[in-house]
């Protein structure tokens, strides 16, 4: 059996500027003015570290921080949950992405779960609606609600797979499928192997230079995602 942790945002779908939307809402309210600057787009990294960016670059003392980033972080699930109607509207399922979970997911000899920058709310209710989490088991999932670095959600996704399923998950037979740098950083420096696609804001090219095992231009070609999760190593 192999773990198979997709990534969501412009890997699985594309919400546009709804996720800046929520920390422009989030942070007025806590901060009590509008931020003048947002974290930037489709970089990859977790909201929490998002978070205290957007503080940073909107000139937050240093000594509040903490707290503020704290406060933040709470509301930004409900936030989103009160935009649902937003992202069916104005979310998009990529190319092939449906397909894709879909195949993954009927194949026995594949676990399909996430690892994400999204808090845990946050990426249940972009999933849920535009339907794509019946193809996904989340309870084994990694958030950033579980750690604000990437790469330690890695080994919280084995942990969680390996006790619901009983069978060992470690780098021969974990494997990560998104669209940027820190996807494959995650990969690396986590334990798992990373299956590129150049679907978000970097190329293939600098996806395979970072050490993506494969690249691929989109998921549109469901055989060769799966010959390419098939032939990777299995323990």
């Amino acid at each position: 059996m192999k773990l198979v942790l997709w990534d969501i945002d412009r890997t699985l779908v594309y919400t546009g500027n709804i996720d800046r939307q929520v920390y422009r809402e989030a942070f007025t309210a806590v901060v009590g003015r509008p931020p003048e600057a947002l974290p930037a787009k489709g970089t990859g990294v977790t909201m929490p570290l998002a978070v205290r960016e957007l503080l940073l670059s909107n000139h937050v003392p240093a000594d509040r921080i903490d707290t503020l980033a704290d406060s933040i972080i709470e509301q930004l699930p409900q936030r989103l949950n009160a935009h649902r109607d937003l992202i069916a509207r104005e979310g998009t399922v990529l190319p092939g992405a449906r397909a894709a979970l879909a195949a993954v997911h009927d194949d026995e000899l594949l676990l399909p779960s996430v690892v994400t920058g999204n808090l845990r709310g946050n990426a249940l209710v972009k999933l849920s609606e535009l339907d794509l989490d019946q193809y996904l088991d989340m309870e084994v999932g990694a958030y950033a609600s579980d750690h604000a670095h990437r790469p330690s959600l890695v080994r919280i996704a084995q942990e969680r797979a390996t006790s619901a399923y009983g069978y060992a998950f470690n780098r021969t037979n974990t494997i990560i499928i998104g669209d940027s740098l820190q996807d494959v950083i995650t990969g690396q420096q986590g334990g798992a192997q990373v299956i590129g696609v150049a679907s978000g804001t970097t190329s293939a090219e600098r996806l395979m230079a970072a050490g993506a095992d494969h690249v691929l231009p989109d998921l549109t070609d469901i055989d060769q995602l799966l010959r390419l999760l098939t032939n990777h190593n299995s323990q």
